[in-house]
């Protein structure tokens, strides 16, 4: 039997199970392949929601399902935490200390998670909207200020949702417009290089649009500590920027397995950027926000390599050689307000080109995350 163990049960992960059911369904029911996905979270999670959650346009809870009702059935799901890999063994071991389990091949998919103690005050005086708690106290204190110093701070780099910064201060704008309180609030948006996003070609597009918008921009702030009492931020440039209300982008970090682990320093694993097999051991690969690849941390790019490594372990179960390769593919809605939003799509080495925002975007960017469901099951 061939035994193939998938650890995260985010949108890589649930991806590649319900994929590998399908494509491997006659081997799974003869027996010959078990698809085993581990998780330490029962729930699902669709973390772009948490945007609108901090607008008061959705409900934490509606970002969340049991992963139970997402996995196909011949997919066995375990609810506990990896915490060791031995990739000699081929073992995992979880943290009730008495489960192990062995594996022909292994696919890490554990996300990123946000470190904002990282910075000195940023977690007492600052805001983000990448989770439950964070985005309901921003709707919350966004709600009651009327007025001040609105400050959105990139602080990490890489983070998730590449495009989530810009989306929100564009929907900040029109939503403090359609209050009468936009006269009232100084909006800056603050990026750690010399422009106002990592893709040229969406900061050539976004920084006309700030500027059109009367949002500031700041370039090369890197901000290294909050002072939540003087509400003031301090950069390494030797810079500072009071704020009334600032919401930041935390730094993020990769799970620690993966360095406790030796396959990945810095908690991301360095893959082969086509394959996606980890370059530190044989038949590992990694998929999402672990993966060490020159592109977004971005949904879709999880989606699109789940696809091609269910491809490439299907052959290879089947003794055929691999030939599915991922080609950087990643597409990224952005919202550039309350009711419009634009598309981008591009691949590695090919810069995207940024349509013009409309309605019918952003309406078929609420439709997708509706949809999204379909898409952890497989079935889009």
């Amino acid at each position: 039997m061939k035994r193939i163990a998938i650890v995260g049960g985010g949108t890589g992960g649930t991806v590649l199970a319900n994929r590998l059911a399908d494509e491997l369904a006659p081997e799974i029911d003869a027996g010959d392949v078990e698809v085993t996905l581990v998780t330490d979270d029962p729930d699902h999670v669709y973390k772009p929601l948490y945007l609108y959650v901090a607008f008061g346009e959705r409900e934490a809870q509606e970002a969340r399902r049991p992963i139970s009702e997402l996995l196909d059935s011949r997919v066995e799901l375990r609810i506990n935490r990896v915490v060791s890999i031995d990739t000699d063994e081929k073992r995992l071991s979880c943290q009730d200390g008495g489960t192990t389990l062995d594996y022909d091949y292994l696919v890490l998919s554990t996300g990123a998670k946000l470190t904002p103690e990282d910075v000195p005050g940023l977690k007492e005086g600052g805001h983000h909207f990448y989770g439950p708690d964070g985005a309901e106290a921003l709707r919350d204190d966004l709600a009651e200020f009327t007025g001040g110093h609105l400050v959105l701070s990139v602080i990490g780099v890489p983070h998730m949702c590449p495009a989530a910064p810009l989306e929100f201060v564009f929907m900040a704008d029109d939503w403090l417009r359609e209050r009468g309180r936009r006269d009232d609030v100084e909006i800056t948006y603050t990026y750690p290089i010399g422009r106002a996003h990592g893709l040229e070609s969406i900061a050539e597009w976004a920084t006309p649009e700030l500027e059109k918008r009367d949002i500031n921009v700041e370039t090369f702030f890197n901000a290294d500590e909050v002072d939540p009492e003087e509400k003031v931020i301090r950069t390494m440039e030797g810079t500072e920027m009071d704020y009334d209300l600032l919401v930041a982008i935390p730094p993020h970090s990769g799970d620690d397995l993966i360095k406790e682990s030796g396959l990945g320093d810095d908690g991301w694993v360095p893959v082969d950027k086509e394959t996606l097999e980890a370059d530190a051991a044989a038949d590992v690969y990694a998929i999402g926000d672990t993966a060490d690849v020159p592109t977004s941390k971005a949904g879709s790019v999880a989606h699109y390599e789940a696809g091609v490594v269910a491809d490439r372990l299907a052959s290879r179960v089947r003794g055929h050689t691999p030939t599915a390769i991922f080609d950087g593919k990643t597409v990224c809605f952005i919202e550039s307000g309350m009711d419009e939003a634009t598309f981008v799509e591009f691949e590695y080495g090919r810069q995207p080109t940024v349509r013009d925002p409309s309605k019918f975007v952003h309406w078929a960017k609420l439709s997708y995350n509706e949809s999204y469901w379909l898409t952890a099951r497989g079935l889009l």
